[in-house]
């Protein structure tokens, strides 16, 4: 394939109906870069960090960064990918020391979903808009057939709330949710899936304050995020490096004064989302997700 009918293939959501599709564009994405590049930058702040730099057909744009330590490259997907299907079928009984078979659900999960980014980025420059919904949109998706292929319903869509005034239902609120996991017609999880927080943490947190307020229930809210970094410039021409767009003070003033999140999930995630206090409490990466905390949020 070449970069046209790689953009003409990431932007028709219909492709993407279930996880084989989005690991066989993945795969035929990776087959492209091995040879079809016309540089990969490296991050001058960061030096896991690259960028792709396409040829004339995708008129020299550079895409977002990529995290060389979680990006597989075609052989390694290869292999990676039949075992990453494995394990989502037996997930609930993996061994939760086994880093090898974490490093696949987050590499993998990772992998897939940038190769959708960095493809979407060879879109002309004024597709940006365009090119991060159709990002988001399928990221979201991505996510929720995962969690179906571990064995639990989830969906998107709209949960009704009734208001009630004087102990009788006066009128009723929709929400819209990226995440609604139900069992037995009783909702366990609502979850936020975006591909970072940016613009989006305060609303998340203010989110899980008002359902549970309006409702006067505990559901847990979660939020699941592929990583918070994007490109920047150097002062330097023709040099590129990294920012990160997760804001701590905003985590943890929420957290303390308002109400923490019940689980908060990242494929890359970010060095001082590990160390420092209260984040390191309540940020992980995505596979304790899967391998751990969903089942208890079960039952």
């Amino acid at each position: 394939m070449n970069l046209k009918q790689i953009v003409t293939k990431v932007t028709d959501k219909s492709k993407f109906s279930d996880l084989k599709a989005f690991i066989n564009f993945c795969d035929d994405y990776l087959k492209f870069i091995a040879d079809n590049l016309q540089a990969v930058i490296v991050s001058q702040n960061e030096n896991h960090y690259i960028f792709y730099q396409y040829a004339q057909e995708g008129n020299f744009q550079i895409t977002r960064p990529i995290n060389s330590n979680l990006m597989y490259d075609k052989k390694q997907f290869t292999d990676a990918s039949k075992e990453f299907l494995q394990i989502l079928n037996t997930v609930k009984k993996i061994n939760k020391h086994d880093k090898p078979v974490r490093e696949i659900i987050n590499n993998t999960t990772y992998t897939v979903q940038q190769s959708i980014g960095a493809a979407l980025d060879g879109l002309s420059a004024g597709n940006s808009n365009t090119a991060r919904k159709l990002n988001g949109d399928l990221f979201e998706r991505f996510i929720r057939l995962i969690i179906t292929e571990i064995g639990i319903d989830c969906r998107s869509g709209v949960v009704h709330i009734p208001v009630k005034l004087n102990n009788e239902k006066a009128f009723t609120m929709n929400y819209q949710h990226d995440l609604i996991i139900e069992k037995n017609k009783e909702i366990k999880v609502i979850g936020s899936v975006k591909t970072s927080s940016k613009d989006r943490l305060d609303k998340i947190f203010i989110d899980k304050f008002l359902y549970n307020k309006l409702t006067e229930t505990t559901v847990p809210h979660i939020a699941i995020f592929l990583n918070d970094v994007q490109r920047k410039n150097t002062r330097q021409k023709n040099k590129y490096g990294i920012d990160t767009t997760f804001l701590p003070g905003h985590f943890k003033g929420y957290t303390v004064k308002l109400n923490s999140l019940d689980g908060v999930y990242y494929c890359d995630i970010r060095p001082n989302m590990q160390t420092e206090e209260i984040l390191k409490d309540h940020i992980k990466t995505f596979d304790n997700l899967l391998i751990e905390d969903i089942w208890e949020f079960q039952k």
